[in-house]
């Protein structure tokens, strides 16, 4: 009785298998589409177009709608249904990456079984999010040319690329790449024709991606994937190697710059920009990407995001804060301080709006993580009782015991939520 009856129950769940796929296009499933116009290229949704006003990062989602931006950057699909889900509802797509494995990492591009079994990993990711309205687009790897020398590495994101093309007409693909390295854009057209659009990750260097591309011949469409503060790695040095990191206030008056000449002013080809990185990340400080501190609040570099995404100025702006300086010494030659001894610190701020003012000081340890990529690193302690005087512009501060490198930071609060850093390195000897 079961067998005689089991044909009739199939065809009874075959239309609402079908069924099941029509309610899951009409319930919002964006048809995402690059399209050439002459020599420029633009992005359409739904047959609209679309300039990707986006941030990369898993928090303030809200804040990033009401600013104005309207996409968000997820490196990998890990959680990735409850930042979807979150951005759908706020009217927010998503940049979605597919986390490839990389050579700098010890993956072995020409081991033909372990490419084969990364592909069937990625594949049934692609299969689960391909119809969630918030995709907007395929980020196939992740500077996936850093340290890497085999560029077979391309062929394997062709073949991720094209079986999205077999099962997902509606949203393109692209690859983030750090910086424009040449070599690697070349193979990248040789060997990765299914690559809709090329992605660039880049900061201080920024301004010269478009140089960068023509050089290497590639005329097609493109975004920048991650940019903002000077990184790291593109920082003056001290003497012994510590980076001089930016204040907040120069960070944002780079980012309004770079953002009017490089991204903005570059509309024929580029399709919208991910500003990196919208939360709070260590990367060697705890305040060099990061737009927010721990705590939430906002640096000047959300003003300046919110003014040329909204078109208006902000109702409250971050203080601005000039460099630290310690005692007479110039940071960029060497701030040699004596274990023990007393020393003061200064720099001067103002307030646009002419706020109250409050001031915080502290000393970390020079970080030790040397992590590369964006990979995770662990902020290191404050150390306690060396603060004498810390309560406005200038300070009175000891310097360690214990001789190495060490960091002064300084944050700056208005009382409503935004906040200007700065920080200076030293060393103990």
């Amino acid at each position: 009785m079961k067998m005689k009856f089991l044909p009739i129950v199939l065809m009874l769940l075959f239309p609402l298998c079908l069924l099941s796929d029509k309610v899951n296009m009409s319930s919002g499933t964006k048809h995402v589409e690059v399209r050439k116009q002459g020599k420029n290229y633009k992005l359409y949704v739904n047959g609209s177009p679309y300039f990707i006003k986006g941030a990369g990062g898993y928090t303030h989602f809200e804040d990033l709608k009401k600013y104005g931006g309207n996409s968000v950057r997820l490196w990998s699909t890990i959680g990735a249904k409850k930042y979807m889900d979150k951005a759908h509802e706020l009217g927010l797509t998503v940049t979605l990456g597919l986390d490839m494995e990389l050579e700098r990492r010890g993956f072995d591009y020409n081991n033909k079984k372990a490419v084969a079994e990364q592909l069937e990993r990625l594949k049934k990711e692609v299969l689960a999010f391909k119809d969630h309205p918030a995709l907007l687009m395929w980020g196939v790897g992740n500077e996936l040319d850093q340290f890497a020398q085999n560029y077979n590495v391309w062929n394997a994101v062709n073949d991720l690329a094209k079986f999205i093309h077999e099962v997902d007409p509606h949203h393109p693909t692209t690859t983030m790449l750090a910086g424009v390295p040449l070599h690697h854009v070349k193979e990248i057209m040789k060997r990765a024709p299914e690559i809709d659009v090329l992605s660039l990750n880049a900061f201080l260097d920024l301004p010269n991606v478009r140089g960068h591309l023509n050089r290497a011949n590639y005329k097609g469409p493109y975004l920048i994937g991650e940019w903002g503060a000077s990184g790291y790695w593109e920082s003056p040095l001290t003497p012994w190697g510590a980076f001089i990191e930016q204040t907040s206030t120069a960070k944002a008056e780079m980012v309004e710059q770079y953002y009017q000449s490089a991204i903005a002013g570059h509309p024929d080809r580029c399709l919208g920009s991910y500003i990196f990185y919208w939360g709070y990340k260590q990367a060697r400080t705890h305040t060099l990407l990061s737009m927010y501190l721990e705590s939430g609040h906002e640096t000047g570099m959300l003003d300046v995001m919110e003014k040329y995404w909204t078109g208006k100025d902000p109702a409250n702006k971050a203080p601005e804060v000039l460099p630290i300086g310690i005692d007479d010494k110039q940071t960029h030659l060497g701030v040699y301080l004596a274990p023990g001894s007393s020393h003061m610190a200064y720099t001067d701020c103002k307030d646009p709006d002419n706020d109250t003012l409050y001031y915080y000081w502290e000393v970390f340890h020079e970080s030790q993580e040397k992590k590369e990529g964006g990979d995770k690193e662990e902020k290191p302690e404050a150390i306690d009782g060396l603060i004498i005087n810390g309560k406005g512009k200038a300070l009175s501060f000891k310097a360690p015991n214990k001789p190495g490198p060490y960091r002064l930071f300084l944050y700056v609060y208005d009382g409503k939520n935004k906040v200007a850093t700065a920080n200076a390195p030293f060393y103990v000897n």
